[in-house]
């Protein structure tokens, strides 16, 4: 049945080449000395005028895919098929030849402009050198929305702010006029208001260049509110694609589905309660599966699905395609919880209680903090006055745009800032420990897993026994296989570092946990995981978690109560869905109000 359901559905190959299309990847394969197969005969094509969001887990090629594309995959990757940037075809082009077609037709914006844009060169500068001039430079800072555009082109990149220095990439992009830029997660490290205004940017540019745009992103909501069609990637291949609002409001492929089951939504969500997640992991990149890639993790996959790659045929529930061979028997079962009536979470955990039945003990009080710092003559209160307090076990979100102070508060919550002003307590039990958003960088990369954890018990007094006892103990805690002991970092995924991070943390366990955005890099799988593994620690440790995040719905997951920051200031604090249901301050409205939801989407 799933042959013959096959041969009747049209594969969806559109005709290379037209006035409208702007890129193009046939039969893109990629693969690695390594044995890593990172792209699969991938066939997509990037339409002038639109913007195409490309979604998918962390590790399934989408980067690579941009890069290709580009001309700019890493030299060791062997690829074969076809990419084509306008009329130039990139695997087989000379890198000159590359070279002038990225000059002539592309732009590409990435994650992190800090890492893009050169810190001992002035902004105008180096936007001048894509424009051609600091007259067209300073224009073009307008264009993108910067105030001040000739006070801003003599300043230096770190003298701007995450949201500025986004725009000055974009305009860098934009400078030759091209007809196609790749956007690599460009609003990952944004906060939510500065975020909604690079997305409103980008459809202004759209219409106004008429360029074809590849937006990378792990956020489908973003996907939704930004993107014209979307792809979704697993495992190298395209599993689905079409417009947003058909492919998220009627998935025909069960990874769909179950991204979006997985994703958090801040309406609908209850506080502080466990969340749904993709069982399972993506297979290992070394040894992909003869047949459909997410068989091992479907809840519908049968024998056939083991047999062969399945192709990218004409979907049965929407204008777009998918690459399952049961969609047409199951899609009526694939219903994503997009509704906001319907919760994404369980029930919520409960509020720590007292050993004697009064207040809880406190694991942390601050009084009156105040920080205050000095560069070039100027002067910059981060914190201003703060006191908060935060129960034993309980659990509390810092929450606020970019500069408000909540990350200052974090560090001199565990000793790594002193404060100017104002005193820190603790409550009884071990030393706070923090978990940082790059988990990568915070592990040392020369020690294995079983030594960067044996590391933090070599003062607790255990035998060689007792030790490597904690750790498988540790290990299990956080979702980890014992085997994964003699890794080193650079050999985990991001999710199992980040996992190890919170292994190290938690192993001499602390009273305190603070976490500065662990799930702002991840995809929506893996910070479902994170998030679940937070309560998990809290359940089963009594640990108390100090949550700063500019993703209002993971602090609603995360966090019984959230606080509000701006200015240095706590504006707005209390139960977690109070205060993001009903919010009361000028702040917290405004950052609700700029969360992005699938409501493009769902009503396209």
């Amino acid at each position: 049945m799933a042959k013959s359901t096959q041969a009747t559905r049209k594969r969806d190959q559109p005709e290379p080449g037209g006035d409208r299309v702007s890129a193009r990847v046939r039969g893109l394969d990629a693969r690695f000395a390594n044995g890593v197969h990172a792209l699969r005969r991938v066939d997509l094509e990037l339409r002038r005028g639109e913007i195409l969001g490309l979604v998918g887990e962390s590790g399934s090629g989408k980067t690579l895919l941009g890069l290709s594309l580009l001309g700019l995959a890493p030299p060791e990757a062997e690829l074969t098929g076809g990419a084509w940037l306008a009329d130039t075809e990139m695997v087989a082009a000379s890198q000159e030849t590359r070279r002038i077609a990225r000059r002539e037709h592309a732009g590409a914006v990435f994650q992190d402009p800090m890492t893009s844009l050169n810190p001992t060169m002035k902004v105008g500068r180096q936007v001048a050198e894509a424009a051609g001039s600091v007259d067209e430079a300073e224009e073009l800072l307008g264009q993108v929305g910067i105030p001040d555009p000739d006070r801003r082109i003599k300043q230096y990149p770190h003298e701007l702010s995450g949201g500025l220095r986004q725009r000055a990439m974009i305009a860098m992009a934009i400078a030759r006029n091209p007809s196609v830029i790749i956007l690599d997660e460009p609003t990952t490290a944004l906060d939510v208001t500065l975020q909604r205004g690079i997305l409103a940017l980008l459809q202004q540019l759209r219409d106004e260049l008429g360029a074809a745009m590849l937006f990378i992103t792990h956020d489908l909501a973003v996907a939704a509110e930004v993107a014209d069609r979307v792809a979704v990637m697993y495992a190298g291949r395209i599993a689905e694609s079409g417009d947003p609002g058909e492919v998220f409001h009627h998935p025909c492929h069960p990874y769909t589905s179950g991204l979006l089951n997985s994703r958090l939504a801040l309406a609908g969500l209850v506080s502080a309660g466990e969340v749904a997640t993709l069982p399972g992991e993506p297979p290992d990149p070394r040894a992909l599966p003869p047949g459909c890639p997410f068989e091992p993790r479907c809840a519908f996959a049968e024998p056939a699905c083991t047999q062969e790659l399945p192709p990218l045929v004409s979907a049965p529930r929407h204008g777009g395609a998918d690459a399952c061979i049961r969609s047409e028997e199951i899609a009526d079962q694939l219903v994503p919880r997009l509704d906001p009536a319907t919760s994404t979470g369980v029930p919520a955990a409960a509020s720590p209680a007292s050993k004697g039945g009064g207040a809880p003990a406190a694991a942390l009080s601050l009084e009156r903090i105040s920080k205050e710092f000095h560069a070039r003559r100027q002067h910059h209160l981060a914190v201003d006055d703060v006191s908060l307090e935060l129960a034993a076990g309980g659990a509390l979100g810092l929450v606020g745009e970019s500069g408000c102070g909540k990350t200052t508060l974090l560090r001199i919550a565990v000793g790594l800032e002193d404060a100017d002003s104002g005193e820190v307590r603790l409550g009884a039990g071990g030393a706070p420990q923090m978990v940082f958003q790059d988990a990568g960088a915070s592990l040392t990369p020369w020690l294995s897993v079983y030594q960067l954890l044996d590391e933090r018990l070599r003062g607790e007094g255990l035998e060689s026994s007792a030790r490597e006892q904690r750790i498988r103990e540790t290990l299990a805690l956080v979702g980890l296989r014992p085997e994964i002991a003699n890794a080193r970092p650079h050999e985990l995924s991001g999710g199992q570092r980040q996992r190890v991070a919170m292994a190290r943390s938690v192993i001499v366990p602390p009273a305190l946990l603070a976490c500065d955005e662990p799930t702002s890099a991840l995809d929506v799988s893996l910070a479902a995981t994170v998030i679940n593994l937070l309560h998990r620690l809290r359940r089963e440790l009594g640990v108390a978690i100090l949550f700063v995040t500019h993703d209002l719905a993971v602090a609603r997951a995360v966090a019984d109560d959230v606080a509000i920051m701006d200015g240095g200031r706590i504006v707005e604090r209390g139960p977690s869905e109070q205060v993001l249901r009903n919010p009361r301050s000028d702040e917290a409205r405004r950052l609700v109000e700029a969360v992005p939801t699938m409501e493009r989407a769902w009503h396209s």
